[in-house]
């Protein structure tokens, strides 16, 4: 029998509709899994087998073929492995098939049955708006990031078992409350007020942030560089909703929103230490995931120790400048990922660390 059921997988920070086929045959009992599966999306046999037999639906002994479509776009993560086990429990005819058609599903299965927060939320349920779809089943965990989408039916549930039952209607599933948009959590963040004096440096950070300017600050340790930087979102313009939604899915991709706030209601302010790598700054690696210019997206990135900082990764800071995205290019796919933020970055007048020092103390040298 062939059963499908409806879930989702994160390119970039896009999210786009997969459609897990499940079919079961005569024939000795095997596993094939099937649509470029990477290796979290192959462990799932073992996770959905446990899950099946702890929660007294069992494993069926039988010839299991599961294909993920389109099966040329390589598959990651650990989300299919509650669309898996529905899909196995609709092939069964356990579950009416008719009714999952309308949600998108996606949970990762601890042994037990439970189902657990996954990566990229909140793109997948963009994605299934788009798509036309009334609703989306997710981990409680991961509700409220897809509640703020509008026109689309959010469902949270615990375990196998209360999907199985919902689409039985046996039970209803539990539907988490959207969060309201504003910028009432700001209260703590550091504010610009709490600066005495510096009034340069404070007018410099005003003007760059009416047009959207960068700003290099200099000055001896202990000035009040990296104080001012954290400040500068302090004055920007309060984050709209459109904004704040495509920030959030750069965060939710990287499943910095699964144990905190649903959204990011205030302009992000990231601040990498000069060691980090290529990759970890521009974005980047064998499967391209978003950097710190990224994570900066519609806010603050700033780079204390300026020149510490390697040649290659200030220079690969000239197409987000410039263009606020930026291109991870690989032999098998090219992605994109939004990168407009403001640069503030601070350096020392000289590698001593102040350019004027006393007569008789040991300090940098320069050449005649």
């Amino acid at each position: 029998m062939l059963a499908k059921v409806l879930s989702g997988a994160i390119l970039g920070v896009e999210g786009y509709l997969v459609e897990v086929e499940v079919d079961l045959a005569k024939g000795l009992p095997q596993w094939s899994l099937v649509g470029l599966p990477e290796g979290a999306v192959r462990e799932s046999k073992d996770r959905v087998r446990a899950a099946l037999k702890n929660t007294g639906f069992g494993f069926p002994a039988e010839r299991i073929t599961i294909n993920l479509a389109p099966a040329d776009v390589r598959k990651e993560g650990s989300a299919f492995d509650l669309p898996i086990a529905v899909g196995l429990l609709a092939a069964q005819g356990r579950i009416d098939p008719q009714r999952l058609s309308a949600y998108v599903l996606a949970g990762e299965l601890s042994l037990d049955g439970l189902i657990k927060p996954v990566n990229g939320a909140l793109p997948l349920a963009l994605a299934a708006r788009s798509a036309g779809l009334s609703g989306i089943i997710l981990p409680p965990e991961n509700g409220p990031q897809a509640a703020v989408v509008e026109g689309l039916t959010v469902k949270s549930a615990e375990s196998l078992p209360q999907v199985a039952a919902f689409f039985n209607d046996q039970v209803e599933l539990t539907r988490p409350e959207p969060i309201l948009f504003d910028d009432s959590d700001l209260a703590e963040a550091p504010d610009m007020s709490e600066v005495k004096g510096q009034e340069a440096a404070k007018r410099a950070l005003v003007v760059a942030a009416a047009g959207g300017h960068n700003v290099l600050l200099t000055g001896p340790p202990g000035a009040g560089k990296s104080m001012l930087a954290q400040r500068l979102p302090s004055i920007l313009p309060p984050l709209s909703f459109p904004e704040a939604l495509e920030t959030s899915k750069v965060y939710s991709v990287l499943g910095l929103l699964n144990h905190g706030p649903a959204l990011v209601t205030g302009r992000p302010f990231r601040s990498p230490h000069h060691t980090i790598s290529d990759a970890g700054l521009i974005g980047g690696g064998s499967y391209p995931r978003p950097g710190e210019v990224s994570l900066a997206h519609n806010g603050v990135l700033f780079l204390d120790e300026l020149p510490e900082f390697g040649k290659q990764s200030l220079e690969s800071l000239r197409q987000p400048l410039e263009d606020g995205r930026v291109t991870i290019s690989r032999a098998s796919q090219s992605l994109t990922f939004p990168a407009r933020f403001t640069l503030v970055a601070a350096m020392n007048p000289c590698p001593c660390g102040s350019l004027h020092q006393h007569p008789g103390t040991p300090a940098y040298r320069p050449g005649p």
